[in-house]
């Protein structure tokens, strides 16, 4: 079973939702970034999203935006994330995604990059630009391995798109709550229920939500209604905010454990 699937299960018993971190991998740096990942898991942190820098990332925000050219700036990699993940696996214990574009990727090749995923301890990826119509065989290769492709279902998806993506999901289905991109908002949308709902008559899958998702309010809002919450922007946010203090790590903790309300 994949880590993804039974961290869901585990969290099913405990009548626990889960709760999804994001942060761009090499921002500030890639040694900063392996404290971050074993301080949110401590924090509580059920999954780990790490950010794949790219230099177009359309559906990022400008905050996410920018932690990824300040990691390009330093030349962080592909394979220098995949490097970094079978570093720290011994050390961390719950699931880790990779949020890519598909361009590096192909850079490294599809087969490649796959087997690369699985023996570093990758459980999974998301990949914002590429729809299960055009990336059948990769997405085919990945789930068959064992490495979650992660569908995306937005506001603005067709009952009948639903379907399909349903019936190809792995881990769990990932709700853009908001049509945009990335960002910190003020309220969530006022009909996420009800699309919640309407998802979930067609998958047995999760259903998390993220885009948007920036307070303990909207956390716990969240988590009455789907299968988990994922926060990135006002995560990459506060490390922005604490890029020069030597308690960045630490800080983003504690700002982890309040969304949380531990």
């Amino acid at each position: 079973m994949n880590r993804i699937e039974k961290k869901f299960k585990d969290l099913k018993k405990s009548k626990q939702k889960a709760f999804i971190a994001f942060i761009t991998a090499g921002y500030p740096n890639l040694n900063t970034t392996e404290k971050l990942v074993i301080e949110l898991e401590r924090s509580g942190v059920d999954i780990i999203e790490l950010g794949v820098p790219f230099s177009d990332p359309m559906a990022d925000g400008p905050v996410i935006q920018e932690a990824s050219c300040e990691a390009l700036k330093k030349n962080v990699r592909l394979i220098d994330i995949l490097r970094l993940v079978k570093k720290i696996r011994a050390k961390v214990h719950i699931p880790i995604l990779l949020m890519t574009y598909y361009n590096p990727i192909f850079v490294l090749g599809d087969d490649k990059f796959i087997r690369m995923a699985i023996d570093s301890g990758v459980d999974g990826v998301i990949i914002p630009d590429l729809p299960i119509d055009e990336g059948k065989d990769f997405i085919r290769k990945a789930n068959q391995s064992g490495l979650n492709n992660i569908s995306f279902i937005a506001p603005t998806t067709s009952i009948e798109r639903i379907k399909l993506i349903s019936r190809q999901a792995r881990g769990f289905i990932y709700y853009v709550s908001l049509a945009g991109v990335t960002g910190v908002r003020k309220a969530l949308a006022a009909n996420l229920a009800q699309k919640i709902k309407t998802i979930k008559r067609y998958t047995a899958k999760p259903v998390c939500v993220g885009f948007g998702v920036s307070s303990h309010e909207q956390v716990i809002s969240v988590g009455k209604m789907a299968d988990g919450v994922i926060v990135g922007s006002a995560i990459v946010a506060k490390i922005k905010d604490n890029i020069h203090n030597p308690s960045l790590v630490k800080r983003v903790g504690e700002f982890v454990r309040r969304l949380k309300g531990r």
